[in-house]
């Protein structure tokens, strides 16, 4: 009997490192076999600050999922986030292959699919920055827009609109060298908001047009689709550390104690008007103290009500604001906290859920939380795009692998 194929989803966030072990089986469903978590030290804002502190979150969380697992991890899909991303629409035009006598139509081949989104990725960019990913939009065959598979339709012209992402070479050269050091081979750089939207949103709401927020700890993340094909990603500098420092600002209360209370009791709009105070316990020489619950709400509604209106103010930027009637998803997390979706309706005026991870089997009690859309999202985009799983994917650059599997990234698109 063949061996099930073994996908794992790398998510290096500035709060936790998780590893995430998925076994393919012969119904091609992801079943979860081992996860692995461990505190991420050297992660700031979505890149690697501290490469030996990396490397060890790596190491510890593969260990502890391989140790679940009861297998040994060879390769991984990684998430790359950070304030670093860019992302930009393009257009490529090319004259369809001749495959007709002179003055007749042509029929549109893949040839021509590669080559159309080839030429549209043809973009000035600086020498410190590389292409992450060339995701097809639409094309357009002559006078036809909005195509989704133009293969076979027959035309003399073919447009492709598509949207490239872009990220520091030497972030990524980073992400490479932490988990090659903690004995690990990585097969594909994948955007983490990208990932996250495998992992949380239904074909309907790419269709309608919708906006996932990925609020993690350092960076949120941002992707916008709409008619079944993503329009916009964008990362702000902003996450659930903010809150946290904020709390403990304000406060005047550890770090620790305030990441705790606001789990534990924090929300984003004011409590009962008899809650008790809350007392926070004491800290090593800090003696503790009680905390009002109005004024820590009130602390959390701040940043996350600045948060959210960054968001609206980017969503308008780039006009699509008024083009996702599918709402808001909310995911990561710090979209747990109690009143997220409440302050997103009324910030977007549209209606908002929490995304959490779907369509999984096996052990999906560990991985049922937002926290962990990105590492199951990794392992769904691993499975839209099977061309990236080959095993003899050699390293050409750090993006090597990426553009080796554009053409599966495109059938993955229209399949």
């Amino acid at each position: 009997m063949k061996a099930p194929e073994t996908i794992v989803g790398l998510d290096l966030g500035s709060t936790k490192t998780s590893a995430i072990i998925a076994e393919i089986g012969e119904d091609g469903e992801p079943q979860i076999v081992g996860v692995g978590v461990s505190p991420s030290n050297g992660m700031r804002r979505g890149a690697v600050v501290n490469i030996e502190k990396t490397t060890e979150a790596i190491r510890e969380a593969i260990d502890l999922a391989e140790s679940m697992a009861g297998a040994k991890i060879r390769n991984v899909f990684a998430g790359v986030g950070g304030d670093h991303i860019r992302s930009i629409n393009s257009r490529g035009v090319i004259a369809v292959s001749r495959t007709q006598p002179a003055g007749r139509g042509n029929i549109i081949s893949q040839f021509d699919v590669d080559r159309v989104i080839e030429r549209a990725r043809e973009i000035a960019l600086p020498s410190d920055r590389e292409i992450l990913h060339v995701l097809p939009q639409g094309f357009s065959v002559d006078s036809e827009s909005g195509i989704k598979d133009p293969v076979s339709i027959t035309g003399m012209r073919l447009e492709a609109d598509v949207h490239i992402i872009t990220g520091l070479v030497a972030s990524s050269e980073n992400i490479y060298r932490c988990v090659r050091n903690a004995g690990a081979n990585l097969r594909e750089l994948v955007l983490q908001p990208l990932a996250s939207s495998h992992a949380v949103l239904s074909d309907s709401e790419r269709d309608l047009g919708v906006c996932l927020i990925d609020i993690g700890g350092g960076t949120t993340d941002v992707a916008v689709y709409s008619e079944g094909a993503i329009r916009h990603t964008a990362v702000i500098g902003l996450g659930g550390q903010n809150v946290t420092r904020d709390i403990a600002m304000v406060l005047g209360i550890p770090p620790e104690s305030a990441e705790k209370l606001k789990i534990d009791r924090g929300g984003l709009f004011p409590p009962l008007p008899d809650a008790p105070p809350i007392h926070v316990e004491a800290v090593g020489e800090w003696k503790g103290r009680d905390v009002d619950p109005a004024e820590l709400n009130a602390i959390i509604h701040a940043r996350m009500d600045e948060l959210f209106k960054m968001v609206g103010k980017e969503l308008k930027r780039v006009e699509l604001f008024d083009h996702i009637s599918a709402g808001i998803v909310l995911t990561g997390g710090a979209s747990l906290l109690k009143g997220s979706t409440r302050l997103a309706e009324e910030i977007f005026r549209r209606s908002a859920r929490i995304g959490y991870p779907k369509d999984l089997g096996g052990f999906t009690d560990e991985v049922n939380s937002p926290a962990f859309a990105t590492g199951v999202g990794l392992i769904q985009y691993a499975l839209h795009n099977s061309k990236a799983l080959s095993e003899d994917k050699n390293r050409k650059g750090v993006f090597g692998g990426i553009f080796g599997s554009l053409k599966g990234m495109f059938e993955g698109l229209i399949a």
